[in-house]
């Protein structure tokens, strides 16, 4: 049986995004027999967003937004609800608004050492759940490092800002080439899509379709 092709766009400040991993992996394991490739494409929802240590999820959405912190907070609610279901704990109070770059440029290094779903999960919890500061780059190294990347290599990556800029920019032209404007989105086999965090009934579905395609 050939391996199904899975490419995921997604941006590690994207609450939706990690709930979609975990749908992912719950339809995945519905097919033992099936093996999967999976591929992290990098998307930045906001570039330009400045890291400021000083400001969570909540404060960032307000000033964003021009609204009030606890207009802010309602509007996390319904996410922070939506994660628990996916056995999630999010803590947007502890987050620490950051620019997502060195980690789409780690993830990319990370995919070289066939590493890049573990670090993704690294960062995700440790930004939605464990509210640490990953624009410290002894953070990030400390994560790729855990993920099994040779800390002489994300050094490298860490002290030079042009490794893996390009793939990053690639991915994202790509991104809008195909008309993508959300994530988390998923590309099965070039042949099938599914945008958002969709219930995974429907991941399921997609999977059964390139089964039967296959036949």
């Amino acid at each position: 049986m050939n391996p199904i092709t899975i490419e995921i766009w997604s941006d590690i400040l994207c609450p939706f995004c990690y709930i979609g991993k975990r749908h992912l992996e719950a339809a995945l394991k519905e097919f033992p027999n099936q093996s999967f490739i999976i591929k992290w494409k990098s998307f930045q929802l906001n570039p330009n967003l400045k890291p400021d240590s000083t400001q969570n999820s909540y404060t960032s959405l307000a000033q964003q937004k021009g609204i009030s912190v606890a207009e802010s907070k309602a509007m996390h609610q319904n996410v922070v609800e939506r994660a628990a279901q996916v056995g999630l704990t999010y803590d947007f109070e502890k987050t620490v608004v950051t620019n997502s770059l060195n980690m789409h440029r780690l993830l990319h290094l990370a995919a070289t050492e066939n590493v890049a779903t573990e670090l993704k999960e690294l960062f995700f919890k440790s930004y939605f759940t464990d509210g640490k500061n990953l624009n410290d780059p002894e953070i990030l190294k400390k994560f790729a490092v855990q993920a099994g990347i040779e800390e002489s290599k994300v050094i490298a990556v860490l002290e030079n800002p042009e490794m893996y800029a390009n793939e990053v920019q690639k991915d994202m032209k790509e991104a809008q080439e195909i008309g993508i404007q959300g994530v988390p989105f998923f590309v099965f086999d070039r042949k099938y899509a599914i945008s958002g965090a969709q219930p995974v009934t429907n991941f399921v579905k997609t999977i059964e379709s390139l089964s039967t395609d296959s036949n």
